[in-house]
């Protein structure tokens, strides 16, 4: 089964767009805002949170970038109109990073002041290595016109545990996530037990000293070992959630961290660039592939 998923990985890329839409279908709650909050409130009606985000990043036009911000205050707006339990992720590439950071500046604000009148929260996510220096200090600046910002650190980086210590605050809401950039060895941990450890590390820093933590993983040996040490910790459910990408199977693995209260925030990726994102998700979990087919076949 593992070879045949390989293979179906390695074969999805070379199939045309129109082909490539039934793997992404699973994963990708659509094209437009409308179809993204079809999506967001199906997944609130089975009891857990949202974070919605629109794909795409490094955005090389100064107009595509101000168009994207006006997506997601748009959002933003529908949100807050549907009293939905949401908040919004994003990419400061995608708002125009690498054309300057005055225009990235520029539109972040503008979504920050969308964001406010239904008191949302938004999370500056993190890419790779070139820009995570950049995204923090984009985030300490963010933090003191709005406190419902977070955002997001590596556990394949050397450099997080650090990081963490430095961001470290009562305010503090952070994402931590394993990372999915190719990195060279000399800042990023290339074994999956180092990336574990650091993992776990991070997790019990930030739960140990100040702030929120958003455990960001499909791991469950993972999500098993943080649960236990959670309980034997006695953390208080008010400083943690756990979050899942959109689509990706995890057994009751959900169920069974909403029936013990814990709350499950569910990360629900839309837009045009669907392709893109779609192919990246095959390549770092071929098991997808072969789900997806199987599932294919089964409606049929």
């Amino acid at each position: 089964m593992k070879l045949l998923n390989f293979l179906l990985t390695a074969t999805v890329p070379l199939l045309p767009r129109w082909m490539v839409r039934p793997f992404a279908l699973p994963y990708v709650a659509g094209e437009t805002i409308d179809e993204a909050l079809r999506a967001a409130e199906s997944v609130i009606g089975q009891g857990f949170s949202v974070t919605m985000d629109i794909l795409g990043e490094h955005t090389s036009d100064a107009k595509l970038s101000q168009k994207i911000t006006k997506d997601y205050c748009s959002l933003y707006n529908r949100i807050t109109q549907k009293r939905l339990d949401c908040t919004i992720s994003l990419k400061l590439t995608h708002l125009g990073l690498d054309i300057s950071e005055e225009l990235a500046v520029e539109n972040l604000n503008k979504i920050i002041e969308s964001a406010k009148p239904g008191n949302r929260g938004l999370t500056i996510d993190m890419e790779n290595s070139p820009y995570t220096s950049q995204t923090l200090a984009f985030y300490k600046t963010a933090l003191k016109s709005y406190e419902k910002i977070g955002t997001v650190l590596q556990s394949y980086l050397h450099r997080s545990m650090d990081d963490l210590k430095l961001i470290m605050s009562p305010k503090l809401r952070l994402r931590i996530c394993k990372g999915i950039y190719l990195e060279d060895e000399k800042i990023a941990f290339q074994n999956g037990n180092k990336i574990n450890e650091n993992y776990i590390a991070l997790c019990q820093t930030l739960l140990e000293g100040e702030g929120f933590a958003e455990i960001a993983t499909h791991d469950t040996e993972l999500i098993y070992k943080l649960d236990r040490w959670i309980t034997e910790n006695q953390i208080p459910m008010d400083r943690f959630e756990f979050q899942v990408l959109y689509g990706v199977p995890m057994g009751n693995t959900l169920e069974n961290l909403k029936d013990k209260g814990y709350r499950v925030r569910v990360y629900i990726p839309f837009g045009d660039k669907w392709y893109e994102y779609s192919i990246r998700r095959l390549k770092e979990n071929p098991n997808i592939a072969g789900y997806v087919l199987k599932n294919m076949f089964k409606r049929k």
